[in-house]
């Protein structure tokens, strides 16, 4: 038995319950919609100069047709938008399909605002990889020595890496070279014909690129990952850490085989500080109640929590409450007792609908009666054993707000391993703000997608 003394009843926000509240399908949709943006699928003929080129009719090839008397008879065409910036690299390419008299075909990235009868690089705010020279202009019409020319037959890609903040360029599938990408943008693709006869066509990714742009993304991925694992820890570090969740969230089966699997390791010190201490209140009280809940016996962790913590849910429209309410609901839909659930809805659900916070979480939970197969339906993630989960580390939560130790009644809502993740996550979304929103965030879901280690967060 523990005090009862009295303490903030509600440690839960419910913003951030709302935010946890989702099912698999939910989280992948909102990693979608954060990325989401417009991509580059054709080549604008609006935007473009217009005067000495002739767009095809798919938009996608662009051939010179006059004769060229000075150096603004140029025929530049940007991409119908910008080169995306949500991610770690955008690529692009442009096959030659006909030289000219002069081959002075270009690629390369330049601003909306560009001047359009102007190559991509003779002007500030651009870059451009020229065919005739095989040079590389940006900014100016001096150009510098670069790569190998190209003519009828070749293909070159553009691309921005946004990890490394570099433009690069490639010919026939093989890299040509970087240059530091010293403008923050939107760039759009962009290429150009300036001497007769001249024809090029635009891949944007409709078709398979001639350079393995998934190798190289996988390449700067391990080049990220391998400045990561260069940073040394302590030895202890992980293993505290991952205790420090076990303790958190009242695992205490796992915590005993934790600790007796690592007396073996002589590197591993003990250091019981004060957040451990904290972390050990009522760990067998939350054990029991977890178990109860994740085997669905919502009445008798009720029981309990009126035994052990009555201050937590003496209050019966609290967030505790209507999560333990709520459960029980499910619990009914699961066994297909859909007359009791109907009853105990009527008689402990009806209370929440008034409250604001939940009404789109009590929808979810509701909507379980309009599905004769529930579990099949977009609410049935509500059936699965991680929305268990997801109430009992809600109630483990409340207990643990109760500890009259404790000076943060509200940081008991994560683990130190959960702090470090949210930390990490703005620390990627500071150093994307840092390089103007340009380059890929870091999204924990999607990393443990990416990873092949999906669970529900």
């Amino acid at each position: 038995m523990v005090s009862n003394e009295e303490v903030p009843m509600d440690p839960i926000d419910p913003m951030l319950l709302a935010s946890r509240w989702r099912s698999e399908s939910e989280w992948k949709n909102t990693v979608e919609e954060i990325d989401s943006e417009p991509i580059p699928s054709h080549l604008n003929t609006i935007n473009s100069s217009g005067l000495f080129h002739i767009v095809s009719t798919d938009k996608m090839s662009v051939q010179y047709v006059r004769s060229q008397q000075h150096g603004h008879d140029v025929g530049v065409v940007q991409a119908d938008c910008p080169a995306p910036t949500k991610r770690l690299v955008y690529y692009f390419e442009m096959t030659v399909k006909n030289a000219g008299i002069k081959g002075q075909v270009a690629i390369g990235f330049t601003m909306e605002q560009f001047k359009m009868r102007r190559q991509p690089g003779w002007e500030v705010n651009s870059y451009g990889y020229h065919g005739d020279d095989g040079y590389l202009y940006r900014g100016h019409g001096k150009g510098e020595a670069f790569g190998p020319t190209f003519t009828t037959g070749d293909t070159v890609g553009a691309g921005i890496n946004y990890a490394s903040q570099e433009i690069f360029f490639t010919k026939n599938g093989k890299p040509v070279g970087t240059v530091s990408k010293d403008i923050k943008g939107p760039f759009y693709p962009t290429i150009a014909v300036h001497s007769q006869n001249e024809e090029v066509t635009v891949n944007f990714g409709k078709q398979p690129f001639l350079f393995d742009i998934e190798a190289f993304i996988s390449d700067e991925r391990l080049k990220l990952q391998s400045v990561v694992e260069k940073m040394s820890l302590q030895p202890n570090v992980s293993h505290w850490i991952v205790r420090s969740y076990l303790l958190h969230y009242g695992y205490q089966d796992t915590l005993t085989s934790f600790d007796i699997a690592s007396e073996s390791n002589p590197s591993i010190t003990q250091e019981n500080g004060f957040c451990e201490q904290i972390d050990m209140y009522a760990l067998n009280n939350r054990k029991i109640l977890r178990q109860l809940i994740k085997s669905g016996d919502i009445d008798s962790a009720f029981q309990k929590l009126r035994e052990w913590y009555p201050q937590v849910v003496q209050d019966d429209t609290s967030i505790v409450c209507f999560l333990l309410h709520s459960q029980r609901f499910i619990e009914y839909i699961r066994v297909g007792h859909l007359e009791d659930a109907v009853i105990y809805g009527r008689a402990e659900l009806a209370k929440f609908f008034t409250i604001k916070a939940f009404a789109n979480l009590l929808e979810d939970v509701v909507a379980l009666l309009a599905y004769n197969e529930p579990s099949e339906s977009c609410v049935g993630y509500l059936l699965e054993p991680p929305q268990r989960e997801f109430v009992a580390d809600a109630v483990n939560a409340v207990v643990l707000s109760t500890n009259p130790n404790s000076k943060n009644p509200q940081g008991c809502m994560f683990s130190c391993l959960e702090m470090l993740l949210r930390q990490l996550t703005v620390c990627g979304l500071e150093r994307r703000a840092y390089n103007d929103d340009q380059g890929e965030a870091f999204y924990l879901h999607r990393e443990l997608h990416r990873g092949g280690r999906v669970k529900h967060c």
